[in-house]
């Protein structure tokens, strides 16, 4: 690799990491350039993956002073992000790479939207569910679900957590940030240990992105609480739906 290369594989991870510990949506960014830059769809996923996981650790550590739940509420959900991440690394790893690259614009599409459009149904579950502790239960079930998609993709999965965290009574917003980073590093930390077990991790390219996400990841989180992230989600939204219409034409 030349200092280019190097540097880009650095950058990159940095900067979707920070912009996943203030608004999400980091692996808009990874995903489309390390295809770009000669990975093929199923690497880009468990590289960005694998840049990313180590940014959302330092940011849970730089969340560290909001981070404030109940443990008994707390366990379920990790072990479950823990079950269902595994569960969906292992299913992406024996999907075809043809049939993979297929479904990556719908894949990309699915994300964008959630990303984009998911706020209305936080704001739906508050006006629903006002006093929701009863649905913890319910919020544990969907974090399964949210888990192995994370599992198999995980791009928008920033939003979704959001909304169940929502559904089961959080209502601050820098507590549920905390939360809902504390639980993205336990699912990517389980499709971590898989991809490494499996063998698909380019190594080559791994220290350098994990270096870039630690830097972007514990700066971002820092930011996270003085720097208001509307603007940034509308940077990725716009960043998420160019790479969908992208890879919908790149395909046709």
């Amino acid at each position: 690799m030349n200092l280019l290369e190097i540097s880009l594989f650095f950058i990159v991870p940095a900067f979707a990491a920070a912009i996943n510990s203030v608004a999400g949506g980091g692996t808009f960014l990874t995903f489309p350039v390390f295809i770009m830059n000669g990975l093929t769809p199923l690497q880009a996923n468990v590289m960005s993956t694998v840049a990313l996981w180590p940014g959302t650790v330092a940011s849970s550590y730089g969340y560290r002073d909001v981070l404030v739940t109940d443990r008994k509420r707390l366990i379920p959900l990790l072990v479950v992000c823990v079950i269902g991440g595994a569960a969906g690394s292992v299913t992406l790893l024996n999907t075809p790479e043809v049939i993979f690259k297929q479904i990556v614009p719908w894949l990309l599409l699915f994300a964008t939207l959630i990303f984009t459009f998911g706020k209305y149904g936080v704001v739906f579950l508050r006006s629903r569910f006002p006093e929701a502790k009863e649905y913890h239960n319910l919020g544990i079930f969907l974090q399964a679900v949210i888990a192995f998609y994370g599992g198999y993709f995980g791009a928008g999965i920033g939003i979704l957590m959001l909304a169940i965290l929502q559904m089961v009574g959080l209502s601050n917003i820098h507590e549920m940030n905390a939360l809902k980073t504390l639980l993205a590093a336990a699912i990517n930390m389980a499709t971590v240990v898989i991809f490494i077990l499996a063998g698909a991790v380019v190594w080559k390219l791994a220290f350098i992105m994990i270096a870039g996400g630690m830097f972007g990841g514990y700066a971002g989180a820092r930011l996270a609480l003085k720097v208001p992230p509307s603007y940034v989600r509308w940077l990725v939204s716009v960043i998420g739906f160019s790479m969908t219409a992208y890879f919908f034409l790149h395909d046709a």
